[in-house]
């Protein structure tokens, strides 16, 4: 049985922001690209959120929202400065680290004997050692596995922790709502609910060969989720292969035209995340996702590294042909080489 904890830095470039200059800490504030120039929230803090500001949002929409915003640009060279900071701190209770971005990271505390070998302290140890040294809070997750960590991490933010024991995990599952699950967004989650089903109790109610049936392959990881089931390790040595922005609409977009128009907010968010992630010169390749009002997806991809819009426009041109009918999803992305001796690729995940 693992020990698995999740540690998840509360919004964290806000925070950095916040600590530098505590005149902040009392104002909505949003750090990412100028409106004008169709900039997208990087992360804000909790007082804007407070408004409907979140994450990926475009930054005119949010200042609409919030019109006392403070918007600061991004800064990565402080942000990955206080990132190693953080990572270092959790390599002293294990070198079993999976780093997922900047701001947050797997750790597997199995065979830690500090804290009395209790995976519930050394998460309180350095939710500690982070708020001293580092001057941010951070949020932990302590469970069995990975997928529960997760989860558990973002129950008491900010600055909080929760643990799930192992004979506490059939009875917190079963509860669960289904849009904790990673890959559930809302039409998956919507779908879902169709069908009468909106907890993990309920999918555990739905056979194997219903679930595939239903959801492909995505249906036996929901099979195992749902009851629990993670046997993930937690992974030293990722290196990110690729890069992407999606968006699922709440309307289906009707046609090309709605798609092209919509395009450009993702191309502008996946250029973003590349000049975050400084993985620019690894780009091989270009991808496209769509996926239709009847769940039928299609990929498209040309080899490359310009990443502008004539360059998707083409690629969704292809895709639209395919099937021609209303679009629920649309997804950019990049393929990425590995880079030569570069040991820091690791900090510089997205999770999307």
């Amino acid at each position: 049985m693992r020990k698995i904890i999740h540690c998840d830095c509360d919004s964290f470039y806000a925070s950095v922001e916040m600590r530098d200059d505590p005149n902040l800490r009392t104002r909505p504030i949003a750090v990412g690209g100028h409106p004008d120039k169709r900039g997208v929230v990087a992360t804000c803090n909790y007082n804007a959120r407070a408004y409907g500001v979140h994450s990926a949002m475009p930054m005119s929409q949010a200042l609409r929202l919030c019109p006392e915003l403070v918007i600061l640009p991004t800064n990565m060279k402080k942000y990955k400065a206080e990132s190693i900071k953080v990572q270092e701190i959790f390599h002293e209770y294990t070198d079993l680290v999976e780093p997922l971005s900047l701001d947050e990271a797997f750790l597997d505390v199995s065979n830690c004997t500090l804290a009395h070998g209790s995976a519930t302290l050394v998460g309180q140890e350095i939710r500690e050692k982070v708020r001293q040294e580092v001057g941010i809070t951070i949020s932990a997750g302590i469970a069995p596995n990975k997928f529960l960590a997760k989860i558990a991490s973002d129950w008491n933010k900010p600055d909080g922790q929760l643990t799930i024991t192992p004979a506490e995990v059939d009875a917190f599952v079963f509860e669960l709502p289904v849009e904790k699950i990673f890959g559930v967004g809302g039409v998956t989650a919507k779908r879902m609910h169709d069908m009468g089903i909106s907890t993990c109790g309920d999918l555990q109610n739905q056979p194997l060969m219903a679930l595939t049936r239903s959801f492909g392959k995505f249906g036996a990881r929901l099979y195992e989720l749902s009851r629990g089931i993670d046997n993930r390790p937690v992974n030293t040595d990722r290196v990110r292969k690729s890069l992407s922005a999606e968006r699922t609409y709440a309307d289906d977009l009707p046609d090309l035209a709605n798609c092209q128009q919509a395009l450009q907010a993702l191309v502008i968010e996946l250029d973003e995340r590349i000049a975050r992630a400084g993985c620019r010169d690894l780009i091989t390749q270009r991808t496209m996702k769509v996926r239709f009002s009847g769940f039928q997806t299609t990929t498209v991809a040309s080899a490359g590294f310009a990443t502008t819009l004539p360059e998707y426009q083409a690629l969704l041109n292809t895709a639209w042909t395919r099937e021609q009918k209303p679009v629920r999803l649309l997804g950019v992305g990049v393929k990425l080489s590995r880079r030569s001796n570069d040991a820091q690729m690791g900090l510089f995940e997205d999770v999307l």
